[in-house]
């Protein structure tokens, strides 16, 4: 047994620990039997069509009674759910989740005594150092995987998501709303689009356009200023259909999307002084080619006098199916004894 100080320490029991990973469209869950020092593995990754449940109880109820029934896991000890929004006492906000979401009504529907709620993004930051080499590709000229200083985190997804990791930081993970900040236009295609969005919300944040919603929006709106009707009702059509040249508009709208989004990176970058970035999101993997193109990294360095400074920062796209998951339980292995002890849920 280790001793520390004179006393002899008990070793800490392994536990098996659910990581959920929930958005809009689909709930991803997998589990781990934690171990400090070792590297987390995740097992059973499966997905959930939340249209499909009536509450995230429902699919952790579901999910932990496989767990609970397999005799040779060590005990479960609960799970840790990213989610997006924030939570406000015991009640969730979100506009994109299929339903409402109560901590202690989730808890109780679940079976599940220990259940924590963290932001999406605070777990997605959370498995950065985590994350296999192979599932980074970069975006810019600048190499240094995890180049010292903070790194924003973002991507689009059904919402914008945004992040920033910190060093040597309790907590490690600064959350924040980013994606609800006000969008900003940098040509006469975004002043144009802005203008219409502008005659129909109050506010047009950037998760008004850089997101998958989004970008059906965007392609909506190039219709509507070249005087078309739109062919294409979902992301993947439109992508289908930019992939296959069989729409000159479906191209000009990802293209535009990409750009859009490197606007935005950098003035994030800036905001918080990042020194790396990374680009997740389930959207970032279909737009892949596009990203990579130039437009991306063209817009993100077009911030004046400071662009040279943005020159040093790695933008990094992160392909990883699992990274919610992985977040959530790196959350839970790293922070999640601090965050019971202080009382931070979320």
């Amino acid at each position: 047994m280790p001793v520390e100080q004179g006393r002899v320490s008990e070793p800490v029991p392994a536990t098996t620990i659910i990581g959920a990973d929930v958005g809009g469209t689909y709930a991803r869950l997998g589990w781990a039997i934690l171990r400090p020092g070792e590297p987390i593995k995740i097992n059973d990754f499966r997905r959930y069509a939340c249209a499909e449940h009536p509450s995230l109880a429902a699919i952790l109820h579901d999910y932990a009674a496989g767990l609970r029934a397999n005799p040779v896991l060590p005990p479960l000890g609960g799970a840790v759910v990213a989610i997006a929004g924030l939570l406000d006492g015991d009640r969730l906000l979100n506009t994109n989740l299929a339903w409402p979401v109560s901590l202690a009504a989730t808890r109780r529907e679940s079976g599940l005594g220990e259940l924590e709620l963290i932001n999406d993004f605070v777990a997605v930051a959370q498995a950065i150092p985590h994350v296999a080499r192979t599932a980074l590709h970069p975006l810019s000229a600048t190499p240094g995987h995890h180049a010292a200083g903070p790194a924003l985190v973002l991507g689009p997804g059904t919402g914008l998501g945004v992040a920033l990791r910190l060093e040597n930081s309790q907590p490690p993970v600064l959350a924040s709303e980013g994606g609800h900040a006000a969008l900003s236009a940098g040509n006469a295609l975004e002043l144009d689009v802005l203008r219409m969005l502008l005659q129909r919300h109050g506010h047009v944040d950037s998760e008004r356009i850089l997101s998958g919603p989004g970008l059906m929006t965007l392609y909506a709106c190039l219709c509507e200023r070249e005087g078309v009707a739109p062919r294409w009702q979902t992301p993947a059509e439109l992508v289908q259909a930019a992939r296959s040249a069989d729409d000159p508009l479906a191209l000009a709208s990802i293209r535009a999307f990409c750009g859009w989004l490197g606007s935005v990176t950098g003035d994030l970058a800036l905001t918080f002084g990042a020194r790396s970035v990374y680009l997740t999101g389930g959207i970032t993997g279909h737009l892949a080619q596009w990203l990579h193109e130039g437009g991306f990294q063209q817009r993100f360095l077009a911030k004046g006098a400071l662009s040279s400074a943005l020159q040093r920062v790695p933008v990094w796209r992160i392909d990883d199916g699992e990274l919610g998951v992985l977040g959530a339980l790196a959350w839970h292995a790293e922070t999640g004894r601090h965050a019971a002890t202080t009382g931070d849920r979320h």
